[in-house]
């Protein structure tokens, strides 16, 4: 039986083979306790940092990385420890090369590099989730807080966080898989990031506006803006741009170096709604009814006393053909369908009340009440 396991094949004996493989399905079959228990050792060096965190949703995050991280290292770990020949190996009808050629790269050569990047990417994959987690637990503790920003500022650093990860992941896939001088490389990105730079001199402008957005908070997630002709919810602040939900129900990216430099209106940071309307009275329209007519209005707005916090009704101006009456309220930041119904619930009483009192307009048109 030692005869037969110390038998060559390859330069390996048949043990050798039987123990990397045995590792290996080992390593299959214990790589889900193996994964949880490592998230287990993590979850702790976690919990030490944030507390109030989830066990279970924290070990369902990172268990798929690391399933693949650690079978990958094992795996590179046991084939280490086998000779790859290089002589040809003659085989009675046909002589084989076990370590062959691929355009000057050799099987081992090739299978390291491989092993190496999938290595290198599980382990980033890790990270991530690591980052997504964190992230998902300091979102929870900011939406308790009635400050928007907090949110917005861990999604940016978030993003962030990620996209320094992946260069990273790339630099050591270029250094350990490709065994390139990354410091070369890097010099040379150096150099050749100055010309990009100015060549993508947009994008690095809108990058520098995020992050005036984000320390001068003109906005917020969740807050209903209005730049140049659009108006929408902001849903998302990212590097480059930032996303709405318009009225419309389109969503809209529009570049955060615009969102800085045009003139923004946050309509959720309004105090009240303005409701205006101006009446251009017949002139031919006696005193006393104009007089009457002014009294009848502010008693209408009078009647809606418990929504409207502040109102003006007077005869502002007389013109050729018309007397001029304004008409202006304000209420509190109520929800725009329940102010629209206010509006033309007052619109109808002031019709009533002109129709009634046989008062006519200047001309066919009507004036609608309209927020500023």
């Amino acid at each position: 039986m030692n005869s037969f396991l110390d038998y060559v094949i390859l330069d390996n004996t048949i043990r050798s083979y039987l123990v990397a493989a045995g590792v290996i399905l080992l390593a299959v079959f214990l790589k889900r306790y193996l994964s949880t228990y490592l998230a287990g050792l993590l979850f702790r060096l976690i919990k030490r940092v944030a507390k109030g965190v989830d066990k279970i949703s924290f070990v369902n995050l990172v268990v798929a990385p690391l399933n693949i991280f650690l079978l990958i290292l094992i795996t590179i770990i046991t084939l280490e420890k086998l000779s790859f020949p290089t002589t040809p190996v003659d085989l009675g009808f046909t002589t084989f090369v076990p370590n062959f050629k691929i355009y000057k790269i050799t099987l081992q050569q090739l299978v390291d590099t491989v092993s190496i990047i999938i290595l290198i990417i599980a382990f980033i994959w890790l990270l991530l989730r690591m980052i997504d987690f964190i992230a998902g637990i300091l979102e929870k503790k900011a939406n308790v807080t009635e400050d928007h920003s907090d949110n917005q500022l861990i999604v940016f650093f978030k993003d962030f966080f990620k996209v320094i990860f992946i260069i990273n992941g790339i630099l050591l896939i270029l250094k350990f898989g490709f065994h390139l001088n990354i410091g070369n490389i890097i010099t040379g990105l150096s150099i050749a990031g100055a010309a990009v730079a100015l060549s993508l001199r947009e994008s690095l402008e809108n990058l520098i506006a995020s992050f005036i957005i984000f320390f001068d908070k003109p906005f917020s997630v969740g807050d209903i803006v209005k730049v140049q002709t659009i108006t929408g919810t902001v849903e998302k602040i990212g590097l480059r741009s930032t996303r709405m939900r318009t009225d419309q129900k389109t969503f809209v990216t529009v570049p955060n170096k615009q969102m800085v430099d045009s003139i923004l209106d946050n309509l959720s940071l309004r105090t009240q709604r303005r409701a205006f309307v101006q009446l251009e009275i017949n002139g031919s329209t006696p005193r006393e009814k104009m007089y009457q007519l002014v009294l009848g209005i502010e008693r209408i707005l009078q009647v809606h006393r418990d929504k409207i916090e502040s109102h003006s009704v007077y005869l502002a101006d007389i013109s050729k053909n018309a007397f001029i009456v304004p008409v202006e309220f304000f209420t509190a930041p109520i929800l725009m369908p329940d102010f629209n119904a206010l509006r033309m619930d007052i619109n109808l009483q002031v019709i009533d009340l002109m129709n009634s009192m046989e008062i006519k307009l200047a001309s066919k048109e009507t004036n609608d009440l309209a927020e500023a």
